[in-house]
């Protein structure tokens, strides 16, 4: 006689209990694994992490217009002068090549001035603050607060009409010197005014 389904032998679990799960009972799902930061395609760019769990803060936009404006207006005068210099020597084709070479210098400039704005990033730590920059060549500089001797502010005729400015931090050493650009008006005046402080009071404490 076959055995019926209260006769059928407990099954029992890789551990030899009855804990198997039984039949058409829901799978139990694993939750997914937490997603992390995506990794970078260069592996030097760990040499130029800001550490300790921060955040690189960015620069204006309107620092890569500035750079641009910038190319456009020096590349005007260049384009003209040049072209009339050269036309006198080497005629209407000299001319014509002389205006293709300053409107791919321009161009070559609009695409740098977008590489150099996304590599500009700073951080302030406890001690110092670190900055890093470069485009085919990548920099990273720490200048401690205590070393600062005074901080500026500048801004040209270009960048007072865009709104932004350059902040300016002078050491000991001119080496480590380090300026950030592109920050907007109020933006450079309130980190020209932390890092003020911090100085002072690393100062003090020396």
């Amino acid at each position: 006689m076959n055995p019926t389904h209260d006769d059928q032998p407990p099954v029992s679990g890789p551990g030899g209990g009855q804990g198997a799960p039984q039949y058409g009972a829901a799978p139990q799902l694993q939750p997914p694994a937490p997603a992390g930061p995506p990794a970078s395609p260069y592996p030097a760019d760990e040499a130029f992490a800001p550490g300790g769990g921060l955040a690189w803060a960015h620069i204006s936009k309107r620092f890569t217009w500035h750079r641009r404006i910038g190319a456009l207006l020096w590349a005007v005068p260049i384009g003209l002068i040049g072209g009339f210099l050269v036309s006198r020597s080497g005629g209407a084709l000299g001319a014509t090549l002389w205006g293709v070479a300053v409107l791919l210098s321009v161009g070559l400039a609009w695409i740098v001035a977008e590489l150099a704005y996304r590599s500009w990033g700073y951080a302030e730590r406890a001690e110092d603050l670190i900055l890093s920059h470069g485009v085919f060549v990548k920099r990273l500089i720490v200048v401690p607060y205590g070393r600062m001797q005074f901080v500026d502010v500048t801004a040209g005729l270009l960048e007072q009409w865009m709104g932004v400015a350059t902040v300016r931090m002078h050491t000991a050493a001119a080496a480590t010197d380090a300026v950030i650009p592109g920050l907007p008006a109020a933006e450079a005046a309130m980190l020209r005014d932390r890092l003020a402080q911090k100085g002072e009071e690393r100062s003090m404490g020396l």
